[in-house]
């Protein structure tokens, strides 16, 4: 079975009027389930997982979402939205690569790329963007590389470069696009003085049907990396990956079975399925 692979937010307190916000920015999303912890939300056919995990860390741009739209009207209405109480950090325009483009921060934080498009050019509605910054940049490439030798079957979509005179680093990544099982994925360089650099605000979770299949992922992805708790881990790069089994949120929906699974989980690093069903 496909893993499924979507990006988990994270909030201090306010995940349900988070979700509730992006319910009422973006066409055809509902929330599916939640608890005092996590709320999940679809939007056209995608999962996102918005987080109470409190105020340890805080969203940043380094990772942000390329949303496809496929009216100029639908870029506005977006752009109206979500610059409420938020920023512009590409102003709403026309620029090469769309006639209706602009890159917006949200009054949580969290960032958007909106793109007049077509569906059929990307396959998704919101693709997260990776941003390599400081130390990390010039290194895109070598990450997703890294990223298709993981998950297979996988694809290298197609990567642009900067050419000289561009504004950064000659041949370092201007944007590429590829694939994770059905997952599409974007990345870019950037060398130019940031601020951020990629942290816990944004996750990228992956659901996992077999002990097996956790296995694989924990031990390929913390390479290089670091192991966190509750199947919280680190790449190479910096970035934050949960390693979950698919079976977790039901346990946690079960009102009798979820503090004893809980407990059970919060004493591991790596997800140990035939624990928590013992729990």
């Amino acid at each position: 079975m496909e893993n499924l692979i979507y990006p988990c937010l994270w909030f201090n307190g306010n995940a349900l009027e988070a979700a509730n916000f992006y319910c009422s920015v973006f066409d055809n999303s509902h929330i599916v389930d939640q608890n005092p912890v996590v709320v999940n939300f679809e939007s056209s056919g995608q999962k996102f997982m918005c987080l109470n995990g409190g105020p340890q860390f805080t969203v940043n741009p380094s990772i942000s979402f390329y949303v496809v739209c496929e009216t100029i009207e639908e870029v506005d209405k977006y752009w109206k939205k979500l610059t409420e109480g938020g920023m512009e950090m590409m102003p709403l325009d026309k620029y090469p690569w769309s006639e209706r483009y602009a890159w917006v921060q949200d009054r949580f934080g969290i960032t958007w790329q909106l793109s007049f498009g077509k569906m059929k050019d990307v396959g998704q509605k919101f693709t997260p963007t990776l941003m390599f910054t400081k130390s990390k940049a010039g290194k895109a490439e070598q990450a997703i590389n890294f990223y298709t030798s993981v998950f297979q079957p996988s694809s290298i979509v197609g990567i642009m470069r900067y050419d000289p005179g561009e504004g950064d680093v000659e041949g370092t990544v201007k944007h590429a696009q590829f694939r994770i099982k059905e997952y599409v994925l974007m990345a870019m360089d950037s060398s130019l003085s940031h601020s951020f650099e990629f942290n816990e605000g944004i996750s990228l979770v992956v659901e996992c049907e077999t002990q097996e299949q956790i296995d694989h992922y924990w031990d390929r992805l913390t390479e290089g990396g670091s192991e966190g708790q509750c199947g919280w881990l680190k790449d190479q790069f910096g970035v934050s990956w949960q390693i979950v089994p698919s079976v977790l949120g039901q346990l946690m929906n079960n009102p009798e079975r979820s503090p004893k699974v809980m407990e059970a989980f919060m004493k591991m690093k790596k997800f140990d399925i035939s624990k928590l069903l013992e729990a």
